[in-house]
């Protein structure tokens, strides 16, 4: 009778596992996804994307938009005609004044109906979370609609249902709110049921325009949205809004809104049939098999089978094409695949087969493994010996079986500790024994060897029988030291690298501060090594490491550590207990340690190093501080101090992070717009007549004021945003200068230029673009030069300053004499004039000397057809006396300040223009 029931058995047997387990899912959706490609559909056409594409995003340039081109975008779908807009983009924060203001004009006069996204998000409190709606800004929301477009992910990672809104509570009222697919479908369904999306509808035949063309108003666009309702989102990949659907594809999730849109127009709103329809399925299935298992052979119980899957598909078919009804087909399916198994089973001698595959088996792979596979008698005696043992210890099958284990052991001795005690082994069928061992092997050739194995024991016929997996493990002990020394030295110069020194400084401190003892880190760094790698090339500059890499480890030898850290940086790690005098000492000795030439193999080379210094625990309380600080020493020391040494002090760390907060609020200076341009007069010494203005580059800080030059220009000059400041700074006082022009002032203004400016992008073609948008006359630019600027690149500076001319703007040497080969510069470059600096101007009436500076200049300058400016006047005998000495243009603090452009115009245009009217008058 058992015998009789067991196929219908194993059946409802498999389907309670499967059911229990949840594994039917897989199926189950793997058959919806099919009748999506077997009842495959175009969109209605009513629902169309308009498409924040690539295409988009790079023609607009920024992101997120401001909200002056939604504005701008929604303005145009009404030009177009559309019906209702959806947007899938975020409004519920505030962005800048103009684009909030310029997106609620342009809600206030849309003629449709526009929705704004909601979405819910977690809020976190304390250890509690609860759900918070995000909804559009409450201007926004008084003129559009809001509905929610949070999407379901289902647990196999795809989105497949879409509910139709959701009760939320309001001011302490509960309020159903729609979510953008109902309202682009115009639902009035008041319920918060959720639906299975129809993927069957193509979403490749939903009408789709890119943002970009219809903000640009394109006709064919635009015709394409008449009388539409349209939803607005990201399509573009690099946003992120993209999920997975069935069938394997990936959609943007403004077009999943649409097809969900689209699912309650075509009333393709798919819905689960219930799960009495399932189990009356399987137990019409069970009472079919009851009835014809004994009365139909196994081919036409297997044929039966085959038609009744296929017409339960069928069916469901149907139902899914005609009343949008989902039918859950996997486990009636799953019933049938168990019934067709069972048919097999039911034909075969099952345990005869399981004693043959199990025999098979275990001779395939005891034969063909490459580990040894060797098994024992309960004593201890080899019977079975695989030719991945012959491998291993060299011993032929006939030479080893019937011996004892023991044999295969370096010391020969005893394997009691090896094998798993018999008192544990008795009681089963089958143990894993004892846990992996490792041992010392020896071959037939007398070679030992570390050994892996893992033992087994069983209870056979003839008693208790052991199995053993052997491994010969030397190979991977080997690549194991050789891993592990990889992961602690560096392979170029043998040293230990970054990580073990800081495992090894890490001791040390413990050490230290246990024998209340110090730690002292040095860090070195050869000097102009990257010239070395340029000149004499790559190869040279590793064996200048390795040397110097011997030669610090020969000095330091077993008192301390030597570790390369990067590059050229080498670290040198003592207590301070083994050095034997004052730590200043110890750096002194190792920079004189590399005054002799390092040995480079055909040839010497010599290299100086700069040491920065840190000692714990003043200079670091742990490992990372101290190669911080020590680091942050040699930079301190290549900087103010190259070839010697710097000890680290608190005050070294104040000022980086000083530097590093001024960086950051000079980067928020360029985007707040606090810099300002002043503008300092530059006259005519003879009749004081202003003939140009210098612009100065000032920052109005929000707290502080106005910035002096001093304590933000250095900061500028070596930061990233030095480009941009240069740029922001020439732009600017071009437009000035023109503003100026169109006045009727013909005011030459001079610019300074930056390294940076010659160092990124064509200087010259910006500055002939620059002249060209804002119509300022080349003769009224001044480009004002540092020796800084001439030192780098010769060839490269020389041409720029060629097409800058051409195009008719003046170059002036400024800071002229300060540096250390200014005359020759005067040769090489084509210069306008120069500016002498005010170093000499200052005590050019109480020193010789520099009277003497100054006339030679002006005279050089005449003679070599240059204009000069002397900088920094500050009083009429100055004036007087330079103009004696032949130089005709000054500026300084006695002809004025440098001030704002409208005190500029009001102080010396303002007078220049009453001069000329008089002038015209007599």
């Amino acid at each position: 009778m058992f015998r009789r029931f067991m196929p219908h058995i194993l059946v409802v047997v498999a389907l309670l596992t499967v059911g229990l387990s949840g594994s039917y899912e897989l199926l189950s959706h793997a058959l919806v996804d099919l009748r999506f490609r077997l009842d495959d559909r175009p969109a209605s056409g009513e629902i169309a994307v308009v498409a924040i594409d690539p295409r988009s995003i790079e023609a607009i340039g920024v992101w997120p938009w401001p909200r002056t081109q939604h504005a701008r975008l929604l303005e145009q779908l009404q030009r177009a005609g559309v019906r209702d807009v959806a947007f899938d983009v975020d409004f519920s924060t505030p962005s800048d004044a103009a684009g909030d203001q310029a997106f609620l004009n342009a809600l206030q006069n849309a003629k449709g109906s526009v929705v704004l996204p909601a979405f819910k998000q977690l809020d976190a409190a304390g250890k509690d979370t609860s759900i918070h709606v995000n909804r559009p800004l409450p201007q926004f929301e008084q003129l559009a609609w809001s509905a929610f477009v949070n999407i379901e992910v289902a647990r196999d990672g795809r989105v497949r249902s879409y509910a139709l809104g959701e009760f939320c509570e309001t001011g302490g009222r509960r309020t159903f709110l729609q979510t953008m697919g109902a309202f682009l479908a115009g639902s009035d369904a008041v319920k918060d049921n959720a639906f299975l999306v129809d993927y069957g509808i193509d979403p490749s035949s939903l009408p789709k325009v890119s943002y970009v063309d219809v903000l640009r108003g394109d006709e064919t666009a635009l015709a394409r949205l008449k009388d539409k309702r349209v939803i607005v989102g990201a399509t573009a990949i690099e946003l992120g809004d993209y999920y997975s659907v069935p069938n394997g594809r990936v959609l943007p999730g403004v077009v999943l809104q649409a097809l969900a849109a689209e699912s309650i127009i075509q009333h393709r709103t798919l819905l689960a049939t219930s799960t009495a329809a399932t189990v009356a399925g399987l137990l019409l299935i069970v009472m079919i098999m009851l009835a014809s298992w004994r009365h139909l052979s196994a081919a036409r119980r297997a044929l039966l089978i085959a038609m009744i899957s296929i017409v339960i598909e069928a069916v469901a078919l149907v139902l899914h094409d005609r009343y949008a009804l989902v039918f859950d087909t996997s486990l009636l399916q799953i019933a049938l695949i168990a019934y067709l198994a069972a048919t097999a089973l039911d034909e075969i001698d099952f345990r005869g087969l399981l004693r043959h595959v199990a025999e098979s088996r275990f001779e395939r792979i005891a034969m063909s493994i490459g580990d040894g596979l060797v098994c024992t008698d309960q004593d201890k005696r080899i019977t079975v010996w695989n030719p991945g043992a012959v491998a291993i210890f060299g011993y032929g099958a006939d030479e080893i079986i019937g011996q004892p284990f023991a044999r295969l052991r370096a010391d020969g001795s005893d394997t009691h500790d090896l094998f798993p005690r018999q008192e544990a082994a008795l009681p089963a069928t089958l143990l894993p024994g004892g846990a992996t061992v490792e041992f010392d092997g020896r071959r037939k050739d007398g070679e030992v060897f570390p050994v892996e194995a893992s033992f087994s024991a069983w209870q056979g016929a003839d008693g208790l029988q052991y199995g053993v997996i052997l491994r010969d493990i030397s190979v991977r002990k080997r690549e194991a030291e050789r891993i592990r020394y990889l992961a602690e030295h560096d392979t170029l110069t043998a040293l230990i690298n970054r990580n073990t020194l800081q495992t090894d400084l890490a001791a040390m401190i413990e050490t230290a501060d246990a024998a209340s003892d110090q730690v002292v880190l040095l860090v070195i760094g050869l000097d102009a090594f990257q010239e070395i790698n340029d000149m004499l090339g790559h190869a040279f500059g590793d064996s200048v490491l390795r040397a110097a890499a011997q030669r610090l480890r020969a000095e330091i030898g077993s008192m301390g550590r030597v570790a390369r850290l990067s590059g050229d940086e080498f670290a040198v790690a003592i207590p301070c207990s083994a050095i034997g005098g004052t730590v200043a000492e110890l750096a002194g000795h190792l920079s004189q340690l590399f005054e002799s030439p390092l040995e480079t193999g055909a040839r010497q080379q010599r290299v100086k190093v700069s040491l920065g210094v840190a000692v714990h625990p003043d200079g670091g309380h742990n490992a990372d501080e101290l190669l911080s600080n020590a680091h942050l020493a040699l930079c301190r020391a290549k900087t103010d101090r190259r070839g010697s040494h710097v000890i680290f002090e608190s005050a070294i760390r104040h000022e980086l992070e000083q530097r590093l907060t001024l960086e950051a609020e000079l980067a928020l200076a360029v985007e707040r717009e606090e810099f300002e341009l002043f503008y300092q007069p530059q006259v005519e010494l003879l009749h004081g007549h202003v003939i140009g203005a210098e612009a100065l580059i000032r920052w109005r800080h929000p707290t502080r004021g106005l910035v002096p030059p001093g304590d933000f220009i250095p900061v500028v000059n070596t930061s990233p945003l030095s480009e941009a400041v240069a740029t922001w700074v020439m732009a600017t006082a071009c437009r000035q200068a023109r503003d100026w022009q169109l006045a009727g002032h013909d005011i030459r203004v001079g610019v300074n230029l930056s390294p940076s400016q010659f160092q990124s992008g064509d200087l010259a073609a910006f500055v002939s673009k620059l002249l060209t948008v804002t119509g300022l006359s080349p003769g009224l630019l001044e480009l004002e030069v540092t020796e800084d600027i001439l030192l780098h690149d010769e060839p490269g500076v020389l041409q720029t300053f060629n097409r800058l001319q051409a195009l008719g703007v003046s170059l002036v040497f400024d800071d002229f004499g300060t540096g250390y080969a200014s005359l020759s510069y005067l040769k090489k470059f084509p210069l306008d004039g120069l500016k002498i600096d005010r170093s000499f101007v200052r005590d050019v009436l109480t020193q010789a000397d520099d009277a003497a500076i100054v006339g030679s200049t002006v005279s050089l300058s005449k003679q070599l057809g240059l204009s000069v400016i002397a900088e920094g006047i500050e009083n009429q005998a100055t004036a007087d006396f330079l103009l004696r000495l032949g130089c005709e243009h000054g500026q300084g603090y006695h002809f004025g300040r440098p001030m704002p452009a409208a005190d500029f115009a009001r102080q010396f245009l303002a007078m220049d223009a009453t001069d000329q009217r008089q002038a015209g008058a007599a």
